[in-house]
């Protein structure tokens, strides 16, 4: 069996993964946690815990589940003090990674209730903070800030 291995986040890993896990392949996902915006952004600066929502899409793009789990996993709420803009998969992953003491540890159970196609590993155990030097010589410091920060890099 050819073992493939696949390196990043955000909107295009997951939709690599989703054709891959067709193919009779050993995956691996390496997902990145630098992610300080939106929920993860939220729940990484509140609880201390690496990014979860690229990975949450990465279980959710290799899951081997009934779609509706999928959409409970994925679905993101709209309303409610604290809720408003949190996906149910992230709360979860936080969740989990209180319950089991380690965000890796946490991904890997995950992996295991999503019945997940391969292996999905976070790039690392904590979060990571992205730096951005521009044409300037500027620092821009943080993901989500980089593209709103007005400079070339």
């Amino acid at each position: 069996m050819k073992k493939i291995v696949v390196i990043g986040g955000g909107t295009g890993l997951p939709v690599l993964l989703r054709g891959l896990k067709q193919y009779d392949v050993d995956l691996t996902a390496i997902v990145t946690v630098a992610d300080d915006g939106g929920s993860s952004g939220r729940l990484r600066d509140e609880l201390d815990i690496p990014p979860p929502g690229d990975i949450r899409n990465v279980l959710a793009a290799l899951s081997d589940v009934e779609p509706l789990i999928i959409e409970l996993f994925q679905h993101r709420f709209e309303n409610g003090n604290g809720l408003s803009g949190h996906s149910l998969g992230n709360l979860i992953l936080a969740a989990m990674t209180a319950i089991t003491g380690d965000f890796v540890h946490a991904v890997r159970e995950m992996g295991k209730v999503l019945n997940v196609r391969g292996k999905v590993l976070p790039a690392a155990n904590e979060s990571v903070v992205l730096h951005a030097e521009m044409e300037d010589g500027t620092i821009v410091s943080g993901e989500s800030k980089i593209p709103y920060s007005g400079k070339k890099n």
